[in-house]
């Protein structure tokens, strides 16, 4: 990986398809190689040997090669008359031939077996059976970091079939992420929401300063949710952003050091004391996401990070709490929100060597996001990934980014 781009290789979807269509142009019609962007986007669109088919214009192609140019993924050349691009990934993930053709079509055409993986990269690479398929695609899912994954059979399939990781695939997560048992997560409010929230002021009050010792610096260590922030950073411009829920303000300083006007509210004043003290260059406020009030000095929020904030709120609360954060976004305007996911309710005594009554509710993922819809908000994109071993508890996170319509 290039030492100027240190940044995960996470791409959406509209980035998977231009790269993919760019891969296979490069080898099925070499004289017509690099592309313009009149040829990339019919590329894009094509009814054939494509899954789903699209029909994008020409401004939705240019922003992902914008993005795509800014990670040196996509290189412009110069023609005669136009511009023409060409793709730099194989060269990033160092690919050969036989890797290179599977990864395009799986960009492509989603998850696929083996064998129809064999059939449809007959034009890049020719594979003698589909057991070098099967061999090539050990390699890639072998690597330090893997780029496929096998898929759990589901009922009906014959042979497994395999998916890329280089970014989210809509056809895969019901495989890779089957639904979740049912579980009471409405218990956190057997004794009412106001004590729950007495709980959970008391329970941060009390650990502000160790928790602002421990987990401070925590981003440095996870570079996902590092540049996810980034794009949000980005994404708001010069329109104010909050982050709810903000502890001692690790998510708020570093939103401010990618360039972002940032105020960070959370319910527990020992932590707005604690995040006051350690970022004096960042507004905090005490507050509640669940009634959050405009700027002081705009209409409304440029964007919204809610970074493990609804981790206390039962599933039912969900709903209203996006509705109280869309309600104060501008039309344009980004929620980005992190949280645990399970099927569980974890009871914690002991947090950083302090007492506590807290109850930690490891949320549905499909819950989030119809709640987040319910709202008003359009999820673009959503991923869920695993923990860093000896950096976090031991669950999965999910990630949503979405918008309020303009």
């Amino acid at each position: 990986m290039p030492e100027s781009d240190p940044s995960p290789l996470i791409l959406d979807s509209t980035e998977q398809r231009v790269l993919g269509s760019l891969m296979e142009k490069q080898r099925s019609v070499p004289g017509s190689y690099p592309l313009s962007l009149n040829a990339l986007r019919t590329a894009c669109n094509q009814a054939t040997s494509r899954d789903p088919v699209v029909d994008w214009d020409e401004h939705t192609v240019t922003e992902a090669l914008r993005g795509l140019r800014q990670r040196e993924l996509v290189r412009v050349v110069h023609g005669d008359r136009t511009l023409k691009y060409h793709q730099l990934l194989d060269v990033r993930l160092e690919l050969a031939d036989d890797e290179r053709a599977l990864l395009t079509v799986l960009l492509l055409r989603g998850p696929q077996s083996a064998g129809e993986l064999k059939t449809r990269t007959d034009r890049l690479h020719s594979f003698a059976d589909r057991g070098e398929v099967e061999a090539c695609l050990g390699r890639l899912a072998d690597r330090s970091e893997a780029l496929v994954v096998q898929l759990p059979r589901q009922p009906g399939q014959h042979d497994p079939r395999w998916v890329h990781l280089l970014g989210p695939v809509p056809a895969a997560a019901a495989a890779l992420h089957p639904p979740m048992p049912v579980v009471d997560r409405e218990s956190v409010l057997a004794d009412g929401a106001a004590a729950r929230d007495a709980r959970v002021v008391a329970a941060y009050d009390s650990v502000a300063t160790a928790y602002a010792l421990e987990f401070g610096e925590e981003l440095a260590a996870k570079p996902f949710d590092a540049w996810l922030l980034c794009r949000v950073a980005e994404l708001a411009g010069i329109d104010p952003v909050v982050d709810v829920g903000c502890g001692p303000g690790q998510v708020a300083r570093f939103l401010t050091d990618a360039g972002a006007t940032v105020t960070g509210v959370d319910l527990s004043p020992g932590m707005i004391a604690q995040a006051r003290l350690g970022h004096p260059e960042v507004t905090f406020e005490v507050g509640d996401l669940r009634a959050l009030m405009r700027p002081r000095l705009a209409p409304a929020w440029g964007a919204i990070t809610a970074w493990y904030a609804v981790v206390h709120l039962a599933e039912s609360e969900l709903p209203s709490a996006m509705a109280g954060l869309a309600r104060v976004l501008r039309p344009g305007g980004w929620l980005a929100l992190a949280t645990h996911i399970g099927a569980a309710v974890h009871h914690v005594e002991a947090l950083l060597d302090e007492s506590v009554d807290l109850d930690f509710v490891l949320h549905d993922p499909t819950a989030v996001r119809a709640a987040i819809e319910s709202a008003g908000l359009t999820v673009l994109e959503w991923y869920v990934r695993g923990p860093l071993a000896g950096v976090e508890p031991d669950t999965e996170r999910l990630y949503v980014l979405a918008q309020r319509p303009t």
